[in-house]
């Protein structure tokens, strides 16, 4: 778990020293990257809690998910029908789903701590 949040903050370090920029056609994309990549975060988070984290599994699901979304986004582009919402509303109520799960996991953890368990 420290590996993740030590690797969460050198991310956000190299972010905020290093700009960069792209172009603002691909602000879609790029959005809909970012969801999926969270999702997969989240759903790798969630694992852990459960016992259940396999890190071949994260990576796959990580690039997966990634390429799938930026995928559907391009021929939703090229088609000009917005397929993106499809993935917006996957990945955010996966997003959701695993956020609950996690926090669950956290306030068990705390309360057994609390009570001596």
């Amino acid at each position: 778990m420290l590996w993740i949040l030590g690797g969460l903050a050198l991310g956000v370090v190299i972010g905020y020293y290093i700009p960069f920029t792209y172009p603002m056609d691909y602000s879609l994309y790029m959005s809909v990257a970012i969801l999926a990549t969270l999702d997969s975060i989240f759903g790798a988070v969630k694992s852990t809690f459960e016992g259940k984290y396999d890190n071949i599994i994260f990576i796959t699901g990580f690039i997966g998910n990634s390429l799938l979304a930026i995928f559907l986004t391009y021929i939703g582009d090229r088609l000009g029908i917005p397929i993106y919402y499809v993935a917006i509303l996957v990945f955010g109520s996966r997003l959701f789903d695993n956020l609950s799960i996690i926090r669950r996991h956290v306030i068990l953890r705390l309360s057994n701590k609390k009570r001596g368990k």
